[in-house]
């Protein structure tokens, strides 16, 4: 890896930040997550700067990354892309209590956007979610939800659905969309038919 240019340093400072993380529920390097939403971004776009912040875009949520730091190292742009995918994690109240509040806001920042490279991370960003939430349901079938601070599926099925309503307008035409709005179908479909 080229580590001179901007998504090589991205990378590499996104290595050091999530060492040690792993994905919730497994033994996969959390790193591997980040990886696969930049190279899903690099589908759509060859922006270094929306690639390095699709790299980087859990740092300031998930790590002791600050803003500061990422703007000295990366720019103002890359930084603010990246707080555009930063969720208000609330600390010291309760993840379960507050994970409705923070998907609702984090609906209603994407819905009023108007920047289409966030958006481009955003979605890269919950299609790696939802293959991994794909594969690991059928691995581990309806203990799966046990790992997550909300457990009930048809919650999850409501932020996810809302996601593809939301960007539906700017990338329909895009395979990651695509991808990203059959797979929900794929997993909440037997939810939702099932609800009372």
């Amino acid at each position: 890896m080229d580590e001179n240019n901007l998504f090589g340093q991205a990378t590499a400072f996104a290595a050091v930040a999530h060492a040690g993380q792993l994905r919730k529920g497994t033994s996969l390097p959390y790193l591997l997550h980040p990886m696969e939403a930049a190279t899903i971004c690099a589908s759509m776009t060859d922006d270094e700067e929306v690639l390095a912040a699709a790299v980087l875009h859990d740092t300031l949520e998930d790590t002791h990354t600050t803003a500061e730091l990422l703007e000295e190292r990366f720019g103002s742009r890359v930084t603010e892309l990246v707080r555009a995918q930063t969720e208000n994690k609330r600390k010291g109240e309760s993840a379960s209590a507050t994970w409705k509040t923070r998907k609702r806001e984090s609906l209603e920042h994407l819905r009023a956007t108007n920047d289409h490279q966030a958006r481009m991370i955003y979605l890269s960003d919950k299609l790696s979610n939802i293959r991994s939430t794909a594969r690991d349901l059928e691995r581990t079938g309806e203990r799966f939800w046990e790992r997550f601070n909300q457990r009930d599926p048809l919650e999850h099925a409501w932020y996810y659905l809302g996601v593809a309503d939301i960007l539906e307008h700017d990338f329909a035409n895009t395979p990651a969309w695509q991808e990203y709005h059959r797979t929900v179908h794929q997993v909440f479909d037997r939810y939702l038919a099932n609800r009372s």
